[in-house]
């Protein structure tokens, strides 16, 4: 009975002793966490060809780490620059509250596969350089709002405004000697606003050129087929319109590997207007035989069946444009 005693007793010390001791570990490894809150006051200069554009924020967090000191350790990730016009720091309470203005330039990715029926997401993140998700985590203030409804972007409008926590990965140890893998984990704070662009406009000023070079290569069908100085002057000098027209609009827009709408239209009104060409040359090649009634007839035929099919090969262009944005 005494060793089963003494076996039992032995055993819930244990037991206990294990439970204090992680549980005080657990304690000693939680990370700390940072309130963190945002309000973007203005966003300007978007620079569409450079990928880049320029943010001014109010930037607030508490924590109660005095070590985190996020006036010197704040890491804006996909910032060109961070400039800070105004800071306040309290550490008159149990936690310190830091109240931040800045203005960043911000580098970002644009999908210009729609172009000019995008749309775009601006993203803005922070870190702290110096403490990984072990000690620091971040937790989103939510309440009110997150940006000024007054203020507005030219051609834009504002959708979704998303706020995340959470961490992120880095392939690396930065050097450190204790880290085994050459893996890093830290706390961000990410935000995401989605615009999407009024396009109706901006899609006009820059296709009315195109268009309007289609139609004069177009007007060659109602030209005698035997003005053949007109009709392929016509036709080429649009050509070249339509070309000197793309090099224009993609002087505007980052470089791309994938074909957008863009080349689209452009390759589609190119290949019309050669269409336009070679119908010219068999409406001459008619006429030289002196069936004069069959180039006539024809290119009544082509005409019809080269607007119809323009106009409806460039809706179906535009309307996926539009609906995949």
């Amino acid at each position: 009975m005494k060793k089963n005693t003494i076996l039992k007793i032995r055993s819930f010390l244990i037991l206990f002793a294990l439970y204090f001791s992680s549980t005080a570990f657990a304690t000693k490894t939680a990370p700390d966490t940072v309130y963190t809150g945002i309000y973007i006051t203005s966003i300007h200069d978007i620079d569409f060809k450079q990928k880049e554009y320029t943010v001014n924020l109010w930037l607030w967090l508490t924590y109660k780490n005095r070590d985190f000191d996020f006036l010197q350790n704040l890491e804006v990730p996909q910032a060109k620059t961070v400039t800070k016009s105004y800071s306040t720091l309290d550490t008159s309470g149990e936690h310190i509250y830091i109240l931040m203005k800045l203005q960043c330039v911000m580098k970002d990715s644009w999908k210009i596969d729609n172009f000019p029926f995008d749309s775009q997401k601006l993203r803005f993140a922070i870190e702290n350089s110096q403490f990984d998700s072990h000690s620091l985590v971040f937790s989103a203030d939510t309440m009110g709002k997150h940006y000024d409804p007054k203020f507005t972007l030219n051609g834009w409008d504002i959708g979704r405004f998303n706020i995340k926590t959470g961490t992120k990965a880095y392939e690396t140890a930065f050097g450190d000697p204790e880290l085994s893998k050459p893996h890093s984990e830290y706390g961000t704070f990410k935000v995401t606003m989605e615009l999407t662009r009024k396009a109706i406009g901006l899609f006009w000023k820059m296709f009315i050129g195109m268009y309007l070079a289609f139609f004069i290569a177009f007007v060659c069908f109602f030209i005698h087929a035997e003005s053949v100085e007109s009709r392929f002057g016509l036709s080429v000098g649009a050509l070249l319109a339509v070309v000197g027209n793309k090099y224009v609009i993609d002087s505007s827009l980052p470089e791309s590997t994938t074909f957008t709408l863009v080349d689209s239209l452009h390759g589609l009104t190119l290949l019309f207007i050669f269409g336009i060409i070679v119908s010219n040359i068999y409406a001459l090649h008619l006429i030289k035989r002196e069936e004069i009634k069959t180039a006539k007839r024809f290119d009544n035929i082509a005409w019809k069946i080269c607007l119809t099919t323009y106009v409806l090969l460039n809706s179906y262009f535009i309307y996926v444009a539009i609906t995949g944005r």
